[in-house]
């Protein structure tokens, strides 16, 4: 895209099967939206988090990625 954030490398592999990324910052942004309720981060809780995130596009449910990690990195939020 115009932005710089994808790349569009993966022609292949369509958005809808992609699973969300759940690092320290995203993670911590799912938690205080309640996006996610497992206890530990691990590859449940991507799945449960991408599971949450197609209700709002299931063809493209990790766009949202970009936006929770960038919230993750701002340190009042």
């Amino acid at each position: 895209d115009s932005a710089g954030v994808d790349f569009g490398i993966w022609e292949r592999i369509k958005p809808a099967v992609l699973i969300c990324p759940c690092d320290v910052h995203v993670e911590r942004v799912a938690r205080k939206l309640n996006l996610i309720s497992r206890k530990q981060t691990d590859w449940q809780t991507a799945i449960e988090l991408t599971e949450r995130l197609r209700e709002f596009d299931a063809a493209d449910p990790v766009k949202y990625d970009f936006a929770l990690f960038g919230l993750g990195i701002e340190e009042k939020f």
